[in-house]
């Protein structure tokens, strides 16, 4: 015969085991609904940097000369040139909250990699300069913390890929002979 204890531990099993079930649903949601978020953040990020306009405002950054802060200032800065300084804030702000996402874990480099924003690291390679200086004068050691963390881990990946990998040195001119 079954006794009321017998019983009352069967039933505390099954209670445990739904709780589990439950709770093993609810982890999975989770994800689910993580793994979306991440996409949507992906997207968003997508359409306002690696659209027409975006990679003509990189592309024209990229191809800016100059021989040190002041001639940069001279060229491009908010005082004389606040069409190049718009797009140089535009550009860096967008990548900085590429990098904050990097930085907190709800994006990958990997990812923003993957979306063909490949040209990051060689975006602050030439920027830092202007940007370590611009810390230095203006806005302080963390201004755009997060595009030199990005830069970084996004150089990572693609060493990781490819450990030769290199960023040129003379990234703004097309060299037939490479």
């Amino acid at each position: 015969m079954v006794t009321i204890e017998e019983i009352q531990a069967i039933y505390y099993m099954v209670a445990a085991t739904g709780v589990l079930v439950a709770a093993g649903y609810y982890i999975l949601n989770m994800r689910a609904t993580l793994e979306t978020r991440r996409i949507g953040l992906i997207e968003n990020i997508s359409s306002h940097v690696a659209n027409e306009e975006g990679q003509k405002r990189y592309f024209e950054l990229m191809n800016y000369e100059w021989t040190n802060y002041e001639d940069f200032e001279r060229k491009y800065g908010s005082e004389n040139n606040p069409e190049a300084a718009a797009k140089r804030y535009a550009v860096l702000t967008g990548f900085n909250t590429m990098g904050m996402l990097v930085r907190k874990g709800m994006v990958k480099a990997e990812d923003v990699y993957d979306m063909g924003i490949g040209g990051i690291p060689l975006f602050w390679e030439k920027y830092k300069p202007i940007v370590e200086e611009s810390r230095r004068r203006y806005n302080g050691k963390e201004y755009c913390r997060s595009v030199e963390y990005l830069a970084g881990e996004m150089l990572k990946y693609v060493q990781s890929k490819e450990p030769s990998y290199r960023i040129p040195e003379k990234q703004k001119t097309y060299d037939p002979n490479k």
